[in-house]
């Protein structure tokens, strides 16, 4: 009897064996609905860790396809690859999760999610805080009405990254093609604004002093018009000594010190929401609203989820075709294009309007 495509496991390739890729391993094994087939690297370390997962390793996609085709594959390589490798995949009939950025830039990202429409493929962008608890616990704040009507949105996202984050063989990421704490870390933030808050249409971005002498930028102070009218401002960097940022705030990331302190603060006509310690602050009396009326606190429940492993679940189903890609090709792009402008603001220190 011919096994059915929503019983049998989702075959699942990672493509490039650094710290996320290997994450993604973990979400594979972790899922009951698929199976790990096997790891891409060309990189010869990478054989420890496939023995670890108990898979063989290919050196490149080519090699792979030659023994044998995922159902799905997770393109986690240095950012400028993400384009050629994902394409590579598609045309051989592969569905593809590719980690952000979609691409280093608007115009070949377009030309991927054109590949993947042509190729009959499905395209999701790895832009994992979709699936994040304390995300989803704001947006269903939000879409409930807890703040009344969003006016503005106050962002952080400060911490340092150790030496050895810049070092081979992830050395790109000091590197202005497709390094820099915007391409790496505020697309993230980008996303998750988006995904809040609707578009984001214009930006004016100031960049902060530069402490390691990189070629790519360390941060900056940006200001965000959205296309609600919403309005925010956003300061991050990758060098600084500070608990505020969206790893400290939520623990998402293991290896960061949760701090318990916030990193986005999101105010409407009716109340204001506090994200990482989840702290809603509302009126207590709905006949008097002023300055002079105190506020009562509530903390927003959060569930217990972990994003990557509910990612991999939902890349599962959209291969079958049982759901629409949460983060869409078009969705990865609508947040490229934002840090295009944010880096081209700071460029021309001028403000840079977004075209939809």
């Amino acid at each position: 009897m011919a096994i059915s495509q929503s019983s049998r496991k989702a075959k699942i390739a990672i493509i490039g064996a650094g710290v996320i890729g290997l994450r993604h391993a973990q979400s594979v094994v972790a899922c009951e609905q698929a199976n790990l087939l096997c790891l891409v690297d060309p990189v010869f370390v990478a054989r420890q860790e496939a023995e670890a997962f108990n898979v063989p390793l290919f050196e490149s996609v080519a090699a792979m396809l030659q023994e044998c085709k995922p159902d799905g594959a997770v393109v986690s390589t240095p950012n400028s690859t993400h384009v050629a490798v994902a394409k590579e995949l598609l045309s051989a009939g592969v569905h593809v999760l590719v980690e952000k950025p979609i691409s280093v830039d608007s115009s070949s990202g377009q030309g991927l999610v054109n590949h993947a429409e042509a190729c009959g493929r499905r395209l999701l962008v790895g832009h994992h805080r979709r699936f994040n608890a304390y995300v989803t616990a704001t947006k269903r704040a939000l879409d409930r009405g807890h703040t009344g009507m969003p006016v503005a949105v106050s962002g952080l996202w400060m911490l340092r990254k150790p030496a050895g984050y810049f070092e081979p063989p992830t050395d790109w990421r000091a590197s202005a093609a497709g390094g820099g704490v915007i391409l790496i870390n505020m697309i993230h933030e980008v996303d998750t604004l988006q995904y809040l808050l609707g578009p984001i249409i214009r930006v004016h971005a100031e960049q902060t002093l530069s402490q390691r002498g990189h070629e790519a930028e360390e941060g900056a102070a940006i200001v965000l018009r959205f296309a609600s009218g919403v309005v925010g401002t956003f300061v991050m960097c990758d060098s600084t000594a500070s608990k505020h940022n969206f790893e400290s705030s939520t623990g998402e990331n293991p290896i960061i010190p949760r701090a318990g302190a916030d990193c986005y603060r999101i105010f409407g006509t009716e109340g204001s929401l506090s994200v990482g310690d989840m702290t809603l602050s509302r009126h207590t009396s709905s006949a008097q609203k002023s300055w002079t009326s105190p506020l009562s606190d509530a903390v927003l429940p959060v569930e217990d989820i972990v994003p990557f492993d509910d990612q991999m679940l939902h890349f599962v189903d959209v291969i079958r075709g049982g759901a629409r890609p949460r983060c869409s090709g078009a969705d990865g792009l609508r947040a490229l294009s934002v840090c295009e402008a944010i880096k081209r603001s700071m460029a021309e220190a001028m403000p840079v309007d977004i075209v939809a």
